[in-house]
């Protein structure tokens, strides 16, 4: 059996990821009394109706709080009842969330009468906490779409196979800021920069023109060459330790060249080690459909 928690924040796009998942064949159901958890564990591992064979729950700040606290407990028993279990936890920037909230005119789940919609914020991303440290992939929404949240849950879920490392490369501009969700970032801002090129401006990282200017610089073949003998050497102990997901951004000051050509490049790279590698963008407009 796998099992998918999806958690977060009030506000972060909860609901969106369980109706993905669903779309995917997961048997979901929302806001699951965590006392269930075990229970819901032993009856699919031993059904035979296939479709509790992928089950997604939502867990969040509607739980009792008792509850929550011991969540560690709960997954324990899991883990005992040998169930693959992920966690995806969302969460977005308190403003963002504030924001959502007046947007909407829904009602927090913590907000009352002794508690405004931005202390309550705070209070749940405390509650949240013992969720959170275990999550096997973090997503910061605050800066993405219903769509853009639709296809990255997709691309991150959907091609992963039991027990197998999912990895994703993104290229991101530090002017942006550092993506939240990353677990190793590496610093690019150092290499000749195309942007300083009037002829190369226009073009971005996966364009012939910067490519080829990249590619003949000793620096960027150092630094790709060091980015990939470190990952080889540590991704490997992640996939032992049982890690499920792994998110390697790349940056540079704008997120639109080098970033995205080192990026492409050690992605590829690694797309002949392993089964499940994707390559994101973060500044470059997502590509048409065709």
């Amino acid at each position: 059996m796998r099992l998918v928690i999806v958690s977060g924040r009030s506000g972060s796009g909860k609901s969106t990821v369980l109706h993905v998942l669903e779309d995917l064949g997961y048997y979901c159901i929302d806001n699951l009394p965590l006392g269930l958890l075990s229970g819901l564990g032993k009856q699919s591992t031993e059904s035979k109706d296939e479709r509790l064979s992928r089950v997604a729950v939502s867990i969040d700040a509607r739980n009792l709080q008792s509850s929550i606290v011991n969540f560690p407990l709960f997954y324990e028993e899991c883990i005992q009842q040998n169930i693959q279990i992920d966690i995806i936890f969302l969460d977005a920037r308190s403003d963002v969330l504030l924001k959502r909230f007046n947007a909407t005119r829904r009602k927090h789940p913590l907000s009352d009468s002794s508690n405004s919609l931005k202390e309550a914020i705070k209070k749940e991303q405390d509650l949240l906490d013992p969720i959170a440290i275990k999550a096997d992939l973090n997503v910061d929404t605050s800066h993405l779409s219903l769509y853009e949240l639709r296809d990255l849950i997709k691309i991150r879920v959907s091609g992963r196979k039991t027990q197998e490392l999912a990895i994703l490369f993104q290229s991101f501009g530090f002017k942006h800021g550092v993506p939240s969700d990353a677990d190793f970032v590496f610093d690019v801002r150092c290499l000749p920069n195309p942007y300083w090129d009037p002829n190369l401006r226009k073009f971005n990282g996966l364009e012939a023109p910067v490519q080829q200017f990249l590619s003949e610089q000793p620096e960027t073949i150092k630094m790709q060459q060091d980015i990939i003998q470190f990952l080889e050497n540590w991704l490997p102990q992640y996939k032992d330790s049982n890690r499920s997901y792994m998110t390697i951004s790349i940056g540079c000051t704008g997120g639109q060249h080098r970033s995205v050509y080192l990026c492409d490049q050690i992605g590829q790279h690694f797309t002949k080690l392993y089964n499940n590698v994707q390559i994101r963008h973060k500044e470059l407009p997502p590509p048409l459909k065709k």
